[in-house]
């Protein structure tokens, strides 16, 4: 490759040579140190390439072997530069590009995030831009090392960062509860106040009847057939330790964790209006070429049209060269699709056959939640206006989420309390 390369900025020749004595001309050019390449024998005749510097030689060869070379083509900037010479705005314009290209290179056009899985690229963006890191900034103003504390100090569950510049894009990457951790020697005291810290409840998330309860981690405060309220701990993360007398000289403290379902009601409200706008599309498509540089768009054709009314719909992709060196331009087509819209009245059965269905598909997603449906008392009433599903569904489904936990104070012993005579 690097020869290539340096083959087209020197330039080089390719050459036919005629006449009964070609092998004499090969032997020549390697007696006199001419460096030839891609011989191939075309007609009666051969070609090959030449350098510049090795076809001015070849006069004397040519007059000494009685033989006729022809110039099929030639390769390189020399003669590149040589036949757009009087091109001074098109020479003008590549050294434009260059300096821009130049001078863009130092600047970030594009912010890659690559590994979180609870979050959205958009919010992490939205943060770093708080911290005036966005795109368009000086790559001389990017803190990697600031960055990755940033991010781990505002997201507790991101374990590991990684901020890096290639090209013009900042790539961050991150690691979310890895279990894996390094291994630190603590104290016993330190260990106690971590768990401490760290401890958490099982607490009910509605009002409900438990039906059923598997401890995995903590201690349970409910049992099978409780009314509980919103709030009530259902799980503590504090599990006593006891002596032989039956005092709590201790807590173990754990990350609760349990299987716990209860029997509960659920309210479910939906609507339909009866007056509906039917679209019918027409075939018909405006479209509009745009180049977006920043805040900036050059459109390239109108999307204006007679009609009222119509939908918008838009492509766009980032310049870039390569992988890495994006560019702050990009380009795309908006498309609008013209409609004429006429108001209808949904009939009485159309009515129950949407709620219907959309009843259907919430009863769907609750069975795959794990909900489990014992009694449906939802009924559909039918207006002049619209049409309404309303009513109540008895279900059995999981309960209980995880809070920090409300920690308490060991007891003390009565020798403790007593004062010494």
């Amino acid at each position: 490759m690097l020869l290539k390369i340096i083959r087209y900025i020197k330039g080089y020749i390719r050459i036919r040579v005629i006449g009964y004595s070609a092998e004499r001309f090969l032997n020549a050019c390697s007696h006199k140190g001419i460096f030839l390449w891609g011989l191939k024998p075309v007609g009666g005749a051969y070609e090959m390439n030449i350098t510049i510097k090795g076809f001015r030689q070849l006069k004397p060869i040519i007059r000494k072997t009685g033989t006729k070379v022809v110039i099929v083509r030639r390769f390189g900037l020399p003669f590149f530069l040589h036949k757009y010479r009087k091109r001074k705005l098109f020479f003008g314009g590549a050294f434009l590009f260059v300096v821009m290209i130049i001078a863009m290179s130092r600047f970030i056009w594009n912010i890659d995030i690559t590994g979180n899985q609870s979050r959205t690229d958009e919010s992490i963006l939205e943060f770093l831009g708080s911290k005036n890191v966005e795109d368009g900034m000086p790559k001389s103003d990017v803190d990697c090392a600031r960055i990755v504390k940033d991010i781990r100090k505002e997201y507790d569950d991101i374990i590991w960062v990684s901020a890096s510049i290639k090209g013009t894009r900042l790539i961050i990457q991150v690691k979310e509860n890895e279990d894996s951790l390094p291994v630190v020697n603590k104290t016993e005291e330190e260990k106690e106040q971590e768990a401490r810290e760290n401890a958490t409840d099982i607490v009910a998330d509605q009002e409900c009847v438990i039906t059923d309860i598997v401890p995995r981690k903590g201690i349970a405060m409910v049992k099978e057939g409780d009314q509980v309220k919103k709030g009530d701990i259902l799980i503590s993360g504090q599990v006593p330790v006891n002596n032989d007398a039956g005092e709590t000289i201790a807590y173990q403290y754990h990350e609760s964790d349990a299987d716990i379902r209860g029997q509960t009601a659920i309210a479910y409200e939906d609507s339909q209006e009866v007056v509906y706008l039917e679209k019918e599309y027409l075939d018909v498509q405006k479209e509009e070429y745009y180049i977006r540089v920043g805040d900036r768009f050059l459109r390239l054709a109108t999307i204006k049209n007679q009609y009222e009314e119509w939908e918008m719909h838009s492509k766009e992709r980032q310049l870039r060269i390569g992988k890495n060196f994006y560019l702050p331009v990009s380009y795309g087509i908006r498309t609008a699709n013209p409609y004429r819209s006429e108001e209808k009245k949904h009939t009485k059965k159309e009515l129950q056959q949407i709620l219907s269905l959309r009843f259907k598909r919430y009863l769907a997603d609750l069975e795959k939640k794990g909900v489990e449906i014992i009694e449906n008392s939802v009924k559909i009433y039918t207006g002049p206006e619209k049409a309404e599903a309303k009513g109540t569904l008895t279900v059995i489904m999981p309960i209980g989420m995880q809070a920090p936990s409300q920690l308490l104070e060991i007891p003390l012993k009565e020798e403790q309390e007593e004062t010494g005579e």
